[in-house]
């Protein structure tokens, strides 16, 4: 088989990329890339070993996909990742629309003309923030935790966020551009003819994660600690109690292989992926996880509302499990010794990533 990924030398492009390759021993891989990430040209030696067929491309850019070779599969992991795009940071609100939205159509027409199979990372940040913030929540320890003693909205469970649950906006600027790119691509497969999956992303986690604090946090907040960089607990009265769950790439690898095995042409094509309540935690539970490996390093309070920022978010992968026999693999214990092992050998990661 021969897969395109976009966005191949992001962390989510090019471990896909690396897992991928060790699952299947017959596939070749071409590989997208802008590389205006920094930190990418790291990633582009490492596939390049890999023999992974790198192109230097921007999707925005149609002509730059006129002259690619015809596959079976494309991989769109090409996107702004974080969650404040558009509203701080160097990318403008028109800027993240380009990255997220326009350059869609220029993949999703390379899959038309060469009827290619698609898959979408999508992303959890789909889900209305309101609706988010209503959650019933307690506090245990040191982490906000979903009070089940009474009903809950449609879509969350015991288990987590799942794909019914509401998308009504406000969603954020980013998680707009994800919504949007998921109804296009759906519909262009169904006009098309040609197989689209969609998976709505929790988390991911990783060794050699671009890490920021508005996105590779679990990454950005392990790195940060070691160096005793300023950490900070935003938001929720400043105590870090807000709880994220988190997933190792080479899980999802699993679950697109899955889905890429499967002609079914109809029924659900919307999923969620995470690492569910047994890979969660909050960041002061983060703070105390690194402590016990590094030292005490203590994250000043700073209650001072961000916007787009929730308080809870697990994911429910159960229609994933029962779809595709799928649930993470990776425990986030290992996961986050992973990272810590990366960081203690990379002393300079955070530059590298542009922090």
């Amino acid at each position: 088989m021969k897969i395109l990924i976009t966005g191949a030398c992001g962390f989510a492009g090019s471990s896909l990329a690396e897992s991928l390759l060790e699952r299947k021993g017959d596939l070749t891989i071409i590989g997208l890339d802008n590389l205006m990430r920094p930190g990418s040209e790291t990633n582009r030696a490492r596939l390049r070993k890999l023999g992974v067929d790198l192109t230097h491309a921007d999707v925005r850019a149609a002509s730059d996909l006129e002259n690619l070779p015809a596959t079976e599969w494309v991989i769109d992991a090409a996107a702004s990742p974080s969650v404040l795009a558009g509203i701080q940071g160097t990318l403008s609100s028109r800027q993240l629309f380009e990255h997220n939205l326009a350059s869609l159509v220029n993949v999703l027409e390379y899959s038309k003309r060469h009827q290619a199979g698609f898959t979408l990372l999508s992303s959890s940040r789909v889900y209305s923030i309101p609706a988010l913030h209503a959650l019933p929540l307690t506090v245990r320890g040191s982490a906000f935790e979903l009070d089940r003693s009474g009903p809950l909205p449609p879509g969350a469970s015991s288990r987590g966020i799942g794909v019914a649950f509401s998308t009504a906006a406000p969603v954020s600027l980013y998680g707009s551009t994800k919504l949007a790119a998921e109804a296009i691509a759906l519909e262009y497969g169904d006009a098309f003819g040609f197989p689209v999956w969609v998976n709505r992303c929790g988390v991911l986690a990783g060794a050699g994660q671009f890490g920021a604090p508005d996105q590779g946090i679990f990454s950005y907040w392990i790195n940060a600690h070691l160096r005793r960089r300023m950490l900070r607990y935003i938001g929720f009265e400043g105590a870090g109690r807000q709880v994220r769950d988190a997933f190792h790439p080479r899980d999802l690898a699993a679950l697109i292989d899955a889905q890429m095995r499967v002609s079914r042409a109809d029924g659900r094509r919307i999923y969620v992926a995470g690492g569910g309540a047994a890979n969660a935690m909050s960041l002061a539970q983060l703070t105390e996880w690194c402590d016990a490996r590094f030292g005490p390093h203590e994250p000043l309070p700073d209650p001072r509302p961000r916007p787009y920022d929730i308080p809870w978010m697990i994911m429910d992968s159960a229609e994933a499990e029962r779809d595709f026999g799928w649930r993470p693999e990776t425990p986030l214990e290992a996961v986050l010794a992973e990272i810590a092992s990366h960081a203690e050998h990379h002393p300079d990661w955070l530059e590298t990533s542009g922090v």
